[in-house]
């Protein structure tokens, strides 16, 4: 029934009657009791002695409190159904302070009777004690009705009770899962759960801040436990804070090197360390199939060692260098087989003269086109167009030219199909945060050849692990490993400490595909935009809403229910460290309805303190001396002298091709 003005107005009316009546009786009782005193004052008659000796045939005087019980009964029926107007700043302390005063002052008036007064001084000392104990009690049970019940908790003032939401506490696993233990909150509980990464293969993408655990606490397990399964994964993978995680792997490598099939091996390139580096080629010329793959070699080179490049692609002078670089790569290509082809031999002869240079560039016919413009302008001496076009090229690729730097990247120690079932390989590529310009170049072109490489049918599992992902520039060779990889069992695992940061180095449009098409998205400490389209992609959950209105007529409450997010932007932007947000993707056959996180991992960094005491350091993988570094320094500038001098005295020597000698 709804509450009418003429409801109300009885309510009040019946309530004023029952207080009436207490009053009267705690009235009658004085009379009765006190009967001398009054009739000393002259306030008796025969009118009312004969009402109150028919009162008290009814037993309420039978013994001294029965009235005073029964007006304190009665009074506390009527307090019951007072509704005084609410108000915040009243508390049950003051209510229950005022009727337990009154009570106690209501009943211990009846020791003042025996104080030694004469009898109107006590009948009067008597009514005032009780009179104000009544008129407590009535002040008391009024405080109580106007107490707030319904007042908000102020012990859940950024609503996390109710943002909270079911989430999956079964183990799932499968062939290639990942599974972190973690602890989330429902309602006012904790409750202990798993992350279960069934479709490893379907990319993830792990962002947070520094300091937010996301290399301890996830992707650290996704190395340990890769390498654990009956079928191990073969890995690429990009340790920025070298050797942290490539001492995880090389230690659960040895750990589980019988698992594998074929002969395996754990591989380091250590660009700071040649004594504790393989020497590997990123162009082996045994998977530089065709002139694409130079174009892309020399596009991942320039672009990594021209940050602003990333941004100008398409501008002439941008592409210019790349097809300058293109030419001189597919030239060394194809040069006897590919013997010379390597980036430090690229590097060397870009440094040639020009007249050299393109002599030996126009006269293999598949670089005629790329340097045709090179050329042109050389032979009309529009050199400063020409060295608009490629200075940029040879002043960044200068900065390659270390020895220590040609040493490693000179040899053959190993081939890039790391995931060859005959020769399964981890592959770990160690940076420097000190020399990230010049080495996240280098690493970058070992990436974008490893994830070309393989992207192929009838290979062993293989997962890309790219900690600090913006510090690479690997692309469209990453989108394409991306889209297409999961079919050939290639998993891809991204680190990054905010999406800012990736957005900043690869362009929004970019930044923006990669984290959307990442089916496993683990989020720690976000802000802005990024926390906005992070809390967007785990959805909206049903959530409680209150409402309070206090007015003149009395105070109402409402209630209803409505989509909310389920974890707002603004708690992402204060996780501690630890704390991960997201949504996990599952399979066809492995159906999941609980997909949405917000949890705790349950990391035990004192058993992976205690493991990593016992690690093995990286292996010395053979000794090596200023003076080898020197010579091979060396013999690779010779071995570019001599390239361009075979390669004159060849052309010279052939009626047909002698044209192509540029004398200037």
């Amino acid at each position: 029934m709804h509450n009418t003005g003429e409801n109300e107005q009885a309510l009040r009316k019946i309530l004023d009657m029952t207080r009436l009546i207490a009053i009267i009786i705690l009235l009658l009782h004085f009379y009765y009791q006190l009967y001398a005193a009054f009739r000393e004052w002259g306030l008796v008659s025969d009118f009312s002695n004969r009402i109150l000796g028919n009162i008290t045939r009814t037993g309420i005087f039978h013994d001294f409190h029965r009235a005073k019980l029964i007006a304190l009964g009665i009074l506390l029926v009527s307090l019951i159904g007072a509704r005084g107007r609410k108000s915040e700043k009243l508390n049950h302390r003051t209510a229950l302070a005022y009727l337990v005063t009154g009570l106690i002052t209501y009943f211990i008036a009846y020791f003042s009777l025996y104080i030694p007064a004469v009898p109107t001084f006590l009948a009067g000392l008597y009514m005032t004690i009780t009179g104000t104990g009544f008129l407590l009690v009535l002040s008391g049970g009024t405080i109580l009705s106007r107490i707030l019940k319904n007042k908000f908790s102020n012990q859940d003032i950024f609503n996390l009770d109710n943002s909270t939401f079911p989430q999956q506490e079964e183990l799932l696993t499968n062939q290639y899962s990942i599974n972190l233990p973690m602890r989330y909150r429902l309602k006012d509980k904790w409750r202990n759960g798993w992350l279960n990464v069934l479709a490893v293969f379907r990319t993830s993408l792990i962002s947070g801040s520094a300091g937010s655990a996301k290399t301890s606490g996830i992707l650290r397990f996704f190395i340990t436990q890769g390498l654990a399964k009956p079928q191990p994964f073969t890995y690429l993978l990009y340790d920025f804070k070298f050797p942290d995680l490539s001492l995880v792997a090389y230690n659960h490598f040895l750990k589980n090197k019988h698992r594998f099939k074929g002969k395996p091996e754990c591989i380091f390139i250590n660009l700071d360390d040649p004594s504790h580096s393989h020497r590997g080629n990123p162009l082996e010329p045994a998977n530089m199939h065709d002139i694409t793959d130079a174009t892309e070699s020399a596009r991942t080179i320039l672009l990594g060692l021209n940050k602003e490049w990333r941004k100008k692609q398409g501008d002439f002078f941008v592409e210019s260098g790349i097809n300058f670089v293109t030419a001189v790569i597919w030239f060394l290509r194809m040069y006897r087989g590919g013997i010379y082809c390597t980036l430090p031999h690229v590097i060397e002869m870009i440094q040639l003269e020009y007249d050299q240079l393109f002599t030996c560039l126009r006269s293999e016919e598949s670089c005629q086109n790329l340097v045709g413009a090179f050329i042109t302008a050389y032979l009309n001496d529009v050199l400063e167009q020409l060295e608009g076009q490629i200075g940029t090229a040879k002043i960044a690729l200068a900065r390659l030219s270390s020895p220590q730097l040609y040493y490693v990247l000179s040899g053959n120690d190993f081939n890039l199909q790391i995931n060859d079932p005959e020769h399964p390989r981890i592959l770990c590529l160690g940076n420097n945060p000190q020399k990230t310009q010049v080495y996240g170049a280098v690493l970058s072109l070992f990436t974008n050849r490893v994830l070309k490489v393989i992207n192929k049918k009838n290979k062993l599992p293989c997962m890309v692990h790219l900690d600090e992902l913006p510090t690479l520039e690997c692309g469209e060779a990453l989108l394409s490993t991306i889209s297409t990889g999961r079919s050939n069992l290639n998993c891809v695992v991204m680190g990054v400490q905010s999406i800012h940061q990736l957005r900043r180095e690869y362009g929004k449009e970019m930044a923006d595909v990669i984290m959307s098409i990442a089916g496993n998205l683990i989020a720690g400490q976000e802000t802005g935009d990024t926390a906005k389209q992070v809390s967007e992609q785990i959805g909206k959950i049903m959530q409680e809403r209150e409402s309070l209105s206090i007015s003149d007529s009395g105070t109402s409450v409402s209630r209803s229910k409505q989509l909310e997010y389920a974890v707002p932007p603004s708690k992402i932007s204060k996780l501690s460290s630890g704390q991960f947000v997201g949504v996990l993707a599952d399979l066809p056959d492995q159906r999941v309805e609980l997909k949405a996180f917000d949890c705790e991992l349950l990391t035990d960094y004192a058993a992976i303190n205690k493991e990593e005491e016992s690690y093995k350091p990286i292996p010395l993988i053979r000794q090596v001396d200023a003076g080898m570094i020197a010579a091979n320094f060396s013999k690779i500038k010779q071995d570019v002298k001599n390239i361009a001098a075979d390669k004159i005295r060849e052309l010279e020597n052939d009626p047909a091709r002698e044209h192509l000698v540029l004398r200037k």
